[in-house]
């Protein structure tokens, strides 16, 4: 039986999940760890050093210089590359149209799911991803499964780029990336996107973020003495 508690949960790409998770585990005094960040900042490597993903030597390869670290600052999670601070670009489109197809790499997932669990061995964790609650902790005690309206994902994505001074992207452009994502992420072979069976259903397309987080409170809080 699982000592300490971790919080899994999956979902759909622009569901939220990381806003949720961050404030969860901001609420409870959790560590807050970002699985879609790692597979992001492995993309950006393989990117960088024009890794040919079709050649598995090359992809195992370049997975043993890969040193991934997350730290904190202003109560929100950075993720650093090899030392360097990379949580601004791998949110970019460069990024967003080829993490899909780099996290489906069977030695990617492997390596992954293998940092991912060491990371909640013995602390109190929530962590967001697409196999959180089904590969990587089939033991959570808590599962959350998110999802929204397709629209709904895209406008809300379309505008985090704004904020962040893209002017190149366009409505249409995220769309179709969501849409890429959401199929990649539930038809591949390696840990495909989907609902663990004991897994809560948190549809926020009509909610605020301030409910959101009251549902999952209420969902963890039992799981916690101190706060029960």
């Amino acid at each position: 039986m699982r000592k300490n508690v971790v919080v899994a949960i999956d979902g759909y790409s622009s569901c939220g999940k990381s806003t949720l998770a961050k404030a969860l585990a901001k609420k409870l005094g959790f560590i807050y760890i970002d699985s879609g960040a790692m597979y992001r900042a492995v993309t950006l490597y393989f990117i960088r050093n024009h890794t040919n993903v079709s050649d598995e030597a090359a992809v195992i390869d370049a997975l043993q210089h890969i040193e991934l670290n997350f730290h904190s600052r202003d109560y929100e999670s950075h993720i650093t590359l090899n030392g360097e601070e990379v949580s601004e670009e791998i949110r970019q489109m460069p990024v967003s149209e080829t993490v899909s197809e780099i996290s489906a790499l069977k030695q990617v997932r492997k390596e992954m799911v293998k940092q991912q669990q060491r990371m909640g061995k013995s602390k109190n964790i929530v962590m967001d991803g697409r196999d959180i609650g089904t590969t990587v902790f089939p033991d959570a005690q808590v599962k959350l499964f998110m999802t929204a309206d397709p629209k709904v994902r895209a406008e809300r994505r379309f505008k985090e780029l704004q904020s962040k001074g893209d002017t190149t992207t366009s409505l249409e452009d995220v769309f179709e990336n969501l849409a890429h994502r959401d199929y990649a992420d539930t038809t591949r072979k390696e840990s495909p996107l989907v609902r663990a069976e004991d897994a809560i259903i948190l549809d926020n397309t009509e909610i605020t973020p301030v409910e959101q987080l009251e549902f999952a409170l209420n969902k963890v809080t039992p799981f916690i003495p101190q706060l029960a």
